[in-house]
């Protein structure tokens, strides 16, 4: 998985685990449906007077991928919300969301660091903390397990930079480690290139180098190959 290959609407990143448009992952076994960092309620949080539009329009995009590849489960993996201190409104729409999705199929949030102590079960419903799935071990990832388990996580809202504010998603995919990109379209996080992406892997044992990059757009996922590879690629052109 070195070179790059043609764009698709899904790859198997390893065995079991699929990428899918929007960063979204899909366990082949169980078929759950896995997105992280989505942030709801991101534009209330950060100004009251700015419309909440990023909350429907994730909505929709979950709720199009759970129809689209008949998923059992919808794991939030942490950051569903960008703050619990929101307005009313807000909230409302946020539980609006949520309850869309349960009707499609069980929604399932594990807490991150942006649910605070509360872990958001005011706005959420009961929250976990970690799930296993197919053999992964489902948590948020700011806090790396000590037990060397195969993990799933966001946190880290890994990207490619293009120059300039322009950004893509990236969803990096390894034998032990999958870091899934943040829905939010508002933080782009961490340039896979970079010193400080390559440190946030290796907290989970993992030499980012050797994961696979596939870059997620709205309908297509394009398989980047190595993060190792792309980096020597993209220096060359320098």
């Amino acid at each position: 998985m070195s070179a790059a290959r043609p764009s698709t609407d899904a790859y198997e990143v390893v065995p079991g685990a699929v990428a899918l448009p929007h960063g979204l992952l899909l366990l082949s076994a169980s078929r759950t449906l896995i997105a992280a960092d989505v942030h709801f309620g991101y534009e209330d949080v950060i100004g009251g007077a700015l419309p909440l539009w990023s909350t429907g329009s994730i909505a929709r995009a979950l709720a199009e991928a759970i129809a689209r590849h008949r998923a059992t489960e919808l794991v939030l993996l942490g950051d569903v919300v960008h703050s619990t201190a929101m307005s009313d409104g807000a909230a409302r729409a946020v539980r609006a969301a949520l309850d869309g999705l349960r009707a499609r199929c069980p929604v399932v949030p594990i807490a991150g660091n942006h649910e605070g102590r509360s872990r958001g079960r005011a706005l959420l419903g009961e929250t976990h903390e970690r799930l296993e799935r197919d053999g992964w071990l489902l948590l948020h990832g700011d806090v790396p397990p000590l037990d060397g388990a195969r993990c799933i996580v966001g946190h880290v809202h890994p990207s490619l930079r293009l120059g300039g504010d322009a950004s893509v998603p990236i969803l990096l995919g390894g034998d032990r480690l999958i870091v899934a990109p943040a829905l939010t379209p508002y933080s782009p996080g961490l340039d896979i290139r970079s010193e400080s992406a390559k440190r946030a892997v290796l907290a989970f044992g993992t030499r980012i180098d050797a994961m696979v990059a596939v870059a997620c757009g709205e309908d297509r996922v394009y398989p980047f190959g190595s993060v190792g590879g792309l980096r020597d690629a993209t220096r060359r052109r320098r």
